[in-house]
């Protein structure tokens, strides 16, 4: 019962601004890491850093579009929905070695500050705040209304909140002399994102283990399944989701004594689902006998 599927026809609108964004990430990447040696500021190399798990959610945000174009085969009877959360686990583990290596060389830069050229810092920084407000602009249309692309706009405007980070770092290097600064900064755009990175992998590890979907409430989803009239019991009820998106159900709806109509009871339970749950692809099966094993299935 999943007539009406989107199949990523919303976020195909919304590609060009996607490489556009990817393409100005991409290019200061490079500028920030070289700027980072350079001046000699781990604050700048953090943020490049964070800024390069920008460019890895653009670059997932833009096959999971491109992938979305592409129908299920007698291989892949789902299609390629799957490779958003394989990317977003790579990317989180990338992400966490970073981050670590950046921690650990703050603790260094704690007994021993070096000079930091904040000049060249404050620049660079500046660039990259413009850099993010400009991406900023060119996903927000999509953000509202594609999660995909949703998801690439907050990395970006967390980036944002680490761009504002080193210019303030720099700012007050510039006016104490206090090289501990940069550290310090470093540490703090570690320390954000950490937790963001974990929440990422949670996520991606959600959808391959095929958890309920977040947000999804499944005692809501059964109570609503046996709020028919002529259902009197469900049983092998799944819930998982292929990507961000894609939530399939499969259920065992057995019908109460006398119910004439299953294939009506099956449309209405299907209407339900999509009306209430957001659920497009229901498999219901519908039994006049329960055929369940309690011990084995939920």
């Amino acid at each position: 019962m999943g007539a009406g599927h989107d199949h990523g026809t919303g976020e195909i609108r919304h590609e060009r601004p996607l490489w556009w964004a990817f393409g100005l990430t991409g290019v200061f990447l490079v500028a920030e890491v070289v700027g980072g040696l350079m001046t000699n500021s781990l604050a700048l190399l953090s943020d490049a850093a964070h800024m390069g798990t920008d460019v890895l959610a653009l670059a997932i945000s833009l096959v999971a579009v491109r992938l979305s174009r592409k129908p299920a085969d007698a291989k892949r009877s789902y299609g390629y929905a799957r490779m958003e959360a394989i990317g977003a686990a790579i990317n989180g583990g990338l992400l966490f070695l970073v981050a670590g290596y950046i921690l650990w060389e703050a603790a260094a830069r704690f007994r021993d500050p070096p000079a930091v050229a904040s000049t060249g810092m404050l620049v660079i920084a500046g660039i990259g705040l413009a850099i993010n407000l400009v991406s900023m602009r060119l996903l927000k249309a999509g953000s509202g209304t594609s999660l995909n692309i949703k998801g690439a706009y907050l990395e970006v405007w967390s980036d944002m909140l680490g761009s504002v980070g080193v210019i303030a770092g720099a700012a007050l290097i510039m006016a104490t002399g206090w090289a501990v600064v940069d550290p310090v900064i470093a540490v703090l755009i570690g320390l954000w994102v950490l937790p963001r990175t974990w929440m990422l992998l949670r996520e991606a590890g959600q959808v391959l283990m095929q958890g309920v979907p977040a947000g999804l409430d499944f005692d809501q989803v059964r109570a609503a399944l046996l709020g028919n009239a002529d259902v009197t019991a469900v049983h092998d009820l799944h819930a998982w989701a292929m990507g961000s998106r894609q939530v399939v159900l499969t259920a065992h709806v057995v019908l109460r004594e006398g119910a004439k109509n299953p294939d009506k009871v099956r449309a209405v339970l299907a209407d339900v689902l999509e009306q209430r749950f957001g659920i497009e692809h229901a498999t219901l099966q519908v039994e006049r006998t329960a055929c369940e094993r309690p011990h084995l299935h939920p």
